[in-house]
């Protein structure tokens, strides 16, 4: 597999303790992720609790929602975090307004908040009086990446489609605008740009119908894996799977094989295993004394495709 490089609360499935924050003298950081059901957020978890064995120093409780569209269970997480006191929040938002009030109230009673994986909405922190630093990759850039290796093979004129994330969050918001500067660049033609809110399945029946009111396209964008493996199988089940391009986001485990025998011809690694971890890592300086980050710290992300 070739690798290229660019710098660059019932519902709560993991549900939060009552006991008091702090356990022998570590400090407790509360880390908010976002729909375990997605592969990618399984695996940061997973990077997440190694971390907090390697490390040792500190209590790690994590959160996630049950599906993308469960705002709420991500604001009671945030109210939860904040009645026991916990050190510190590192928080990967659903919605990229609807998270800034309650974070505000829990920067207000002294805990140290790290934004990462999707922005806070620059607007609503201004309008909420609050100054917070974004750790995270190039959204952007990262798509137009998977866009550009898809308008490449496709040529000019090709006809392609996007398939959105939720339309709330500010990394579909980015994702969106990469794939459009690759068409735009490419000379692509889009046919038509819907949102399946990153589910698999959603994204099956989004793809299934604008195959069959559009059967001309030859390329799809998807904003992330999970919602490129739904269109992939909608591909398959339309016989499509040869003749129809379709590029991702996220290089979660589950697209390896696609990318193997050309199901999917691109995706993008933002290292999700790594992320918390070093989200993590920048709150617990925090804590210990360092000054807080500014503006963007950009994180790396990663063509990936299944060429030799």
């Amino acid at each position: 597999m070739k690798i290229l490089k660019v710098a660059a609360a019932a519902a709560m499935t993991f549900a939060l303790a009552t006991a008091p924050a702090m356990a022998d003298d570590k400090p407790v950081v509360g880390l908010v992720m976002k729909s375990l059901a997605n592969e990618f957020f399984k695996n940061m978890l997973e990077g997440a609790n190694a971390h907090e064995a390697k490390r040792g120093d500190y209590v790690l409780k994590a959160v996630g929602m049950q599906s993308e569209a469960d705002i709420e269970t991500q604001i009671n997480a945030v109210e939860n975090f904040i009645t026991q006191g916990v050190d510190a929040i590192v928080i990967a938002p659903a919605d990229s307004r609807a998270l800034v009030p309650p974070l505000k109230r829990a920067m207000e009673a002294g805990i140290v908040v790290i934004n990462f994986d999707v922005a806070l909405d620059e607007k609503a922190k201004e309008e909420n009086g609050v100054e917070l630093a974004f750790v995270g990759p190039d959204n952007r850039g990262g798509a137009k990446l998977a866009g550009d290796a898809l308008a490449q093979k496709l040529g000019k004129g090709g006809k392609v489609v996007i398939i959105e994330g939720n339309p709330g969050a500010d990394n579909a918001h980015q994702r969106k605008m990469g794939f459009e500067d690759s068409i735009k660049e490419g000379g692509l033609v889009l046919v038509e740009s819907r949102t399946a809110h990153w589910e698999t399945e959603e994204a099956n029946t989004v793809a299934t119908n604008i195959l069959t009111a559009n059967p001309d396209i030859q390329g799809i964008m998807a904003a992330n894996d999970s919602m490129a493996i739904g269109v992939v199988k909608a591909l398959e089940s339309a016989g499509r799977s040869k003749d129809i391009m379709v590029v991702g986001f996220d290089n979660i485990p589950a697209v390896s094989p696609m990318l193997s025998d050309g199901r999917l011809l691109a995706t993008v690694d933002q290292f999700g295993q790594e992320m918390a971890a070093n989200a993590i890592d920048i709150a617990l300086d925090v804590l210990a004394g360092s000054p807080k980050p500014q503006g963007w710290v950009r994180t790396p992300v990663t063509l990936v495709t299944g060429e030799k």
